[in-house]
Parts: structure tokens; C-alpha cells; sequence
């Protein structure tokens, strides 16, 4: 395939009948089955497949689940099943999930005021607009500063003290603005609470459960999981998260993560999270449907991960996407999807 090296995309699931979350996975390998044998055609699959020589687009590993077994996958040279990939910006859906946990316990609230979680490392003078910063201003990407100031904070020795210091030029919540750092500063809260680094905190709630292993995430100059991006799996671990989200939280019978949350973590919470498109694309466009806790809406009800410098290109561009997905299309019979994305 043409330009191996220079893009990724995973899948981890692309559609599942509504009855998938009562079909849950065992706590190691997901189950295996054939795509006939879960009422897919393997021979639509292959064209998938095809179709992906003579695109853009060059994947490193593919995925696809029904009813909650693997019915095709597949690794390009050299990756392989057993090695991990570097999640870039897909991390963050993996800290709203600890995010979800933790409010679950009752450790904080999404509209908690960030500022009450470092009030040793705030600016001298705190604007209104820092004052009013909650936690759910982070998770939806609206928390106010302009430019996205990851690359200029991530060159300093305290990161959540140059975040504050970063001035706030909208009201929190009132505008979508991607922003990795606000990513960052709930993985540093979590740490405030929890006394734990997110990859530690997640261990026993989410990847002992889901049998995850060998995962590692990068870290801050101070020992804090960067939570933006960093974080590195496997191929199947994505699908596993993937899984557990279509199943409503619920994994081997066990309810892990509240269906509540996921329910709110990947609703439309920033309604426009296109700014930058006219009216008259944002119907047609994915990046166009509303962004949740970390997760983007996508059209016909799905929602999904995304990373990897995926999220900077434009709907109408043609250079190469280089991206890790995984799209969620909960509730609709795999010909729909077939016929309606695209």
C-alpha cells in the first residue's frame, strides 16, 4: 500500500444490531466468528478492503466487530497483532472514561470549578472568565482560550500552573475550540483526587475487566498522565473499549461504567463543533455533528474516537488523513451502514 508509513487509521467497530449490548465479551481475547455466521457478507467486506489500495487512506490494522465477536481483522507489515499503537488524541476518550468513573464515585462533579482542585498553582490575579471554568468545560473542548495553547504550555516545567496562566478570552461552555491541554487538566485533576496516575486509577475498573494489558501512557515533567494523547494499546484493546461503550457500561454482566454517563459523555454536549464550515456543509460533514466528553458526534447516530492529526483535516481537502478512528454506530443493522456511510 502506497505511503505505509505515513498514515493510520484503527477501526474498532462499525455496526452493531441494536441487541449487541446483551451479547458481552469474555474478559481476555474477544470472541471469533465468521461474517456470514453473524449475517455479514464477507464479500462486502473484501470490497472494503479493496477499495482501501486505491484510496488515501493506509491502514495499520483493521477490526470489525457484530454482536460483540470479531468477525474480520488484519494487520499491514510490519504490524502485528500483538504490538501496540500510539493513540495520539484517541487517549482522550480513554480519560473521559476515567472521568466517568471517578464521578461515578462521587470523587468530583463535572461542574465542579477547575480551580478548586490547585489552589497553589493559580496566577495572582484569577479572571472571571477562570472563575467560572468547570470540569465539563474541559471535557467538551469549550474552555474559552484561544489559540489551543498545548504546543506553548508543554514547553514549561509546570504545566497546569501555564495552563491558568493562559488567559481565557471567551466565557467556558459557550464555544467549541479544540484544546488538548484542557484534556490534560482533567487527567490532572483525576490525579488530585484519585492520588493516581489515570493509567493506574483505570487498571482495576478498566483494563483488568477487559483483560488490557502491557498499556503504558506518557507523562508530564511531574509524573501526571498527559491524558490528551500519549496513551498506547492494541488494536483489539480499542475494540474492547469500543464494545464495552455499544454495551452501555456493561461488561460480563457487570455494570462498570454508569450507562448514564456514557449516555451524556457521548451526547452532542458543544452542539457546533464546526465553527469553520457554512451552514450549508455541516449537514454533510462528520466533524460537524456536536462533540461530547472527548467523543465526536458523527451523522446517522453514531459517535467516535478520533486522533492522530485526523481532527486538523478539512471535509473538502484531498491531502492524505492521517488519523486513528473508532467509530461507534449504536443501534442500526449493518446494510444501513452500508448504504449510508460513505
Amino acid at each position: 500500500m502506497k505511503g505505509q508509513t505515513l498514515f493510520h487509521i484503527l477501526v474498532m467497530a462499525l455496526a452493531i444490531l441494536t441487541g449487541c449490548k446483551k451479547q458481552e465479551a469474555p474478559t481476555t481475547s474477544l470472541p471469533r466468528s465468521t461474517p456470514e455466521t453473524e449475517g455479514v457478507s464477507s464479500e462486502g467486506i473484501l470490497r472494503f478492503l479493496q477499495s482501501i489500495d486505491t484510496s488515501r487512506h493506509e491502514f495499520h490494522s483493521f477490526m470489525m466487530l457484530r454482536h460483540g465477536k470479531v468477525i474480520a481483522e488484519g494487520w499491514w507489515n510490519p504490524y502485528r497483532a500483538d504490538l501496540k499503537h500510539t493513540m495520539y488524541s484517541v487517549s482522550k476518550s480513554w480519560t473521559s472514561t476515567a472521568a466517568g468513573f471517578a464521578v461515578s464515585e462521587g470523587l468530583l462533579s463535572v461542574d465542579d470549578p477547575v480551580i478548586s482542585f490547585f489552589p497553589h498553582q493559580l496566577p495572582e490575579n484569577v479572571s472571571e472568565n477562570l472563575k467560572a471554568l468547570r470540569v465539563k468545560d474541559l471535557l467538551s473542548m469549550s474552555a474559552g482560550q484561544e489559540p489551543d495553547p498545548s504546543w506553548k504550555v508543554t514547553r514549561e516545567t509546570d504545566w497546569i500552573k501555564a495552563f491558568f496562566e493562559t488567559p481565557l478570552v471567551r466565557q467556558p461552555g459557550t464555544e467549541f475550540l479544540y484544546n488538548t491541554l484542557a484534556t490534560y487538566m482533567v487527567s490532572a485533576i483525576l490525579q488530585q483526587v484519585t492520588g493516581q496516575r489515570v493509567i493506574d486509577y483505570l487498571k482495576p475498573r478498566l483494563f483488568d475487566p477487559l483483560g488490557i494489558e502491557g498499556m503504558d501512557w506518557e507523562t508530564d515533567p511531574n509524573g501526571i498522565s498527559v491524558g490528551g494523547w500519549g496513551l498506547r494499546v492494541k488494536t483489539e484493546d480499542m475494540a474492547k473499549l469500543g464494545q464495552l461503550y455499544l454495551q452501555q457500561g456493561v461488561w460480563n454482566g457487570k455494570q462498570l461504567l454508569p450507562k448514564d454517563w456514557i449516555e451524556e459523555a457521548t451526547s452532542a454536549v458543544m452542539e457546533d463543533s464546526a465553527p469553520y464550515l457554512p451552514d450549508s456543509l455541516k449537514a454533510k460533514s462528520d466533524w460537524a455533528q456536536g462533540y461530547g466528553y472527548q467523543f465526536w458526534r458523527c451523522r446517522f447516530g453514531a459517535y467516535r474516537a478520533d486522533g492522530a492529526y485526523g481532527r486538523r483535516d478539512r471535509p473538502q481537502t484531498r491531502r492524505r488523513r492521517r488519523n486513528r478512528n473508532g467509530m461507534i454506530v449504536p443501534g442500526r443493522e449493518l446494510t444501513y451502514i452500508r448504504k449510508k456511510l460513505h
